[in-house]
């Protein structure tokens, strides 16, 4: 829903299962689902900026459409893979006619918190990341297109089987997925194979937020000032948060948070470590202090956290 100091909407999963017949679904789970999306009228909700609260990747099939992700435009086209970041804000300004009947593309959507329960080493991911905040759109090998569309195939096969651990399976199956996307991401950096931009290069005001966002992902396990970031990078507090939200839509400290949260996710599901070492390694003064910004972001303590598994 939109509000005044968010004039943006956020589109959940549900919302976004509900903007597609159930013949368009490949599979479905609540944190999950994947979608076979061609052009419908439905998607005219994208015309005005929206953020959807979890990950997707789109697999363009076939078609090419325009897209704005913060503010900068890309052109998705056929065989490329684009992947959109929790809070990311997404806009399609507009649709080519000629193009409506080709559109088609496969869209996995996961939440956050599916995310987290992933089997897979968020932190060199969320590094990789960092690029793809600067450029969401790569190009698709031939070999890399055939595999992702065995993964696919066998997500949708696993799922309509009758296997007593059918989610495990998608969830492992997942994890190796976002392995391959991140080698597209790393063969797509050293042999530039990233989808320009269309026309544009990265501003100034651009240029601070790719910065903070690397400096965000290094030490965010140590510090969680805003001032120290801007320190690093010779500029005020204030300038630096302006700047991180006009082009983000978001503000300096959630993105920080949003750092610290998901590696306090991976070590509660992922590690032995007792809750007063996971705020010890987040550099907490203590576990109250731990415990208090865990529950203020995920509404429920870190032990409760962990014992959902």
């Amino acid at each position: 829903m939109k509000t005044h100091s968010d004039p943006t909407s956020t589109i959940d999963i549900g919302q976004l299962c509900r903007l597609f017949p159930a013949s368009d679904f490949v599979i479905a789970d609540d944190g999950f689902c994947v979608i076979d999306m061609r052009y419908d009228s439905c998607l005219s909700i994208l015309t005005e900026p929206c953020r959807f609260d979890g990950f997707l990747i789109f697999f363009c099939i076939s078609g090419n459409v325009r897209i704005m992700i913060n503010l900068r435009e890309f052109e998705v086209t056929e065989n490329s893979l684009f992947i959109n970041f929790p809070g990311d804000i997404i806009t399609v300004p507009g649709m080519d006619e000629s193009q409506k009947d080709r559109i088609h593309f496969i869209v996995i959507a996961m939440t956050s918190d599916y995310m987290a329960g992933l089997d897979m080493n968020m932190p060199q991911l969320m590094t990789q990341g960092i690029s793809v905040l600067g450029n969401p759109c790569y190009m698709l090998t031939e070999e890399e297109r055939s595999i992702a569309k065995k993964y696919l195939s066998l997500a949708s096969d696993v799922l309509r089987s009758n296997l007593s651990h059918k989610k495990e399976c998608i969830t492992a199956l997942f994890s190796s997925l976002f392995y391959l996307d991140g080698s597209v991401i790393e063969r797509g950096m050293g042999m530039h194979g990233a989808l320009s931009p269309t026309g544009k290069k990265p501003d100034r005001k651009e240029e601070i937020f790719h910065s903070f966002i690397s400096l965000v992902s290094e030490y965010h396990t140590k510090e969680r000032g805003v001032a120290f970031y801007a320190d690093r990078m010779c500029l005020t507090p204030k300038y630096l948060s302006k700047t991180v939200r006009a082009v983000s839509g978001r503000l300096a400290p959630e993105w920080i948070d949003a750092y610290v949260m998901l590696e306090a996710r991976n070590l509660l599901k992922y590690s032995d470590l007792p809750i007063k070492g996971i705020a010890g390694r987040l550099n907490f003064a203590n576990s109250s202090a731990f415990l208090k910004f865990f529950k203020a972001r995920m509404g429920i303590t870190p032990l409760q956290y962990r014992k959902k598994g």
